[in-house]
């Protein structure tokens, strides 16, 4: 970024430009807000159902199963497609949502979107709260779920566009700190209702989403809409003053002259998603697909989803079972603040290699574990070993929350061109969805059917994505958004091959013939 709000002279410049950094700072912090309702969803729907007076009121049969022993496996007592669809029916509408989100991101900008996502969660929280049957139930997740599709869609490219270069990782993670903060509200309130006597205390913890979701609509009321869309929606005055604003310097032409040529050429895509398959946006869709497909298959979202239920699997009780939820979700959320302080220092690639690690070795422990000490039918771990067990799974989860969690969303993120910046996000966001609902609605099924083998599952996959990160995933520290062409995909061994215009491909390719070879196989 320009540096010449130090160049003059007087304190002038020095306090505009820690306005503008105030500015930024705090517009990032209320988009963010987006996360804290999606991570308060996470944490509070596998607290309810863990609490016996909800699960008797709509999944009786799962209720039968927790309280007859012997009835079926330790790893079956939840096993019900209702009950994983009370969890998963959120992240299918959100899924469907995104790709009206990406219409709306690009055509009315990221600040209205993000209002639209507020007031879906308004309504789906109100639904849920006062859920009298399980159609009710339902139809409230639905809502959620709309919520999360537009809240997903342009709070990451508002958090990216916003931010300067040289923190923009920081700020961009803030997202993810705040879906881990959600999650550990969510604890938190799910161990104190799950006490309250007379059988109310899950509508209020579904109920308190309301005050994430309140925040977040406040906040798309009040942050600056992005210089970025501004441009791309032709106010171009208005984009150079919000421009100016954020950076606190009048020196802003050259970037501001970036971000007009980049709109131009964004505009003569008529097709933004036909626009993503073509040859040099292959690398960017390729590694953020595969981002969103192996962030689920480590197997996060599914212990976060059902932590007291897979607690309780484990031999714990439903109080210490919530409890140990509240210790992952804690540690989850100071993970994250070490990645907000090292991904701009010591790089994206670094956190996921060391992280793969970590991960997998934490899982491969905890499969001997329980396939030692805990069989279908009867539990021997004891106080030490289940001690063992939740040390081992926060060991898991502080590695995921530095590494998999905000890099599955800030890589991508930062390296779609502006052309095809909102498709390649709606299309990150419906991978991650879908595969967040096949991950919600299968876990506790192969629970059952895996037993202590769901870990080994896990830990298999987080070889193979350890393995793709090593290979296939550039540095993107410290590169502006607008230079990620130039100085990341062609300066990659794989990647670089891409980075060749169709015609060009298709004039070698015609040279190439005409001499007896095909020269693509270069390519």
């Amino acid at each position: 970024m320009a540096g010449g709000g130090f160049t003059t002279s007087g304190n002038g410049a020095r306090i505009s430009r820690l306005k503008s950094h105030q500015l930024v700072i705090i517009s990032c912090i209320m988009a963010a807000t987006g996360g804290l309702m999606f991570g308060y969803d996470v944490g509070v729907s596998g607290g309810v159902t863990s609490m016996d007076p909800f699960l008797k009121k709509f999944f009786p049969t799962v209720y039968k199963r927790t309280k007859e022993p012997g009835l079926d496996s330790n790893y079956c007592k939840y096993d019900n497609q209702g009950l994983q669809l009370f969890t998963s029916s959120l992240y299918l509408a959100g899924l469907t949502a995104t790709f009206f989100a990406s219409y709306t991101t690009r055509k009315l900008g990221r600040r209205l979107t993000m209002l639209i996502a507020g007031c879906f969660f308004i309504i789906g929280v109100v639904l849920n709260a006062a859920a009298q049957d399980l159609a009710m139930l339902i139809i409230g997740r639905i809502l959620l779920g709309c919520g999360v599709g537009f809240a997903n869609q342009a709070v990451p490219l508002f958090l990216s566009e916003i931010a300067p270069t040289r923190i923009r990782g920081g700020l961009n993670i803030l997202f993810q700190l705040n879906v881990t903060i959600g999650i550990l509200f969510a604890n938190l309130v799910n161990y104190g209702t799950a006490k309250i006597s007379g059988g109310w205390g899950w509508r209020l913890s579904l109920g308190l989403a309301g005050f994430p979701a309140v925040l977040l609509t406040l906040g798309a009321l009040f942050v600056v809409e992005t210089p970025n869309s501004l441009i791309e929606r032709g106010y171009l005055e208005e984009g150079k003053e919000v421009l100016r604003k954020i950076r606190g310097t009048d020196n802003i032409e050259p970037e501001f002259l970036e971000l007009v040529e980049a709109s131009r050429v964004a505009k003569q895509v008529k097709h933004p998603f036909r626009n993503l398959l073509q040859r040099k946006n292959r690398p960017q869709l390729i590694i953020s697909v595969a981002l969103q497909i192996f962030q689920q298959f480590t197997g996060i979202n599914a212990i976060m989803f059902y932590a007291p239920v897979l607690f309780s699997t484990l031999g714990f009780g439903n109080s210490a079972a919530l409890y140990s939820a509240v210790i992952t979700g804690a540690v989850n959320v100071l993970s994250t603040v070490v990645s907000v302080y090292s991904v701009d220092k010591l790089g994206r690639r670094v956190l996921l290699l060391e992280a793969g690690v970590q991960m997998l070795l934490s899982q491969i422990i905890i499969a001997i574990i329980l396939g030692i000490k805990v069989t279908d039918h009867s539990d021997n771990l004891s106080h030490g070993w289940g001690i063992f067990v939740v040390v081992l799974i926060c060991t898991y989860v502080s590695a995921f929350a530095w590494s998999w969690g905000p890099l599955g969303w800030l890589i991508p993120s930062e390296t779609f061109p502006l052309e095809t910046r909102s498709a390649g996000q709606s299309v990150t966001v419906c991978v991650n969805l879908l595969f967040t609902f096949v991950m919600a609605q299968a876990f506790l099924s192969m629970l059952c059917h895996f037993k202590y083998g769901i870990f080994l599952f896990f830990s298999g996959w987080i070889f193979v994505m350890s393995l793709f990160v090593f290979f296939l995933v550039p540095e993107t520290k410290n590169v502006p958004i607008e230079e990620m062409t130039e100085r990341v995909w062609k300066q990659h061994w794989l990647w670089k091959r891409f980075m060749v215009n169709e015609d060009d491909v298709d004039m070698i390719k015609k040279n190439g013939h005409a001499n007896g070879y095909d020269p693509t196989s270069r390519l």
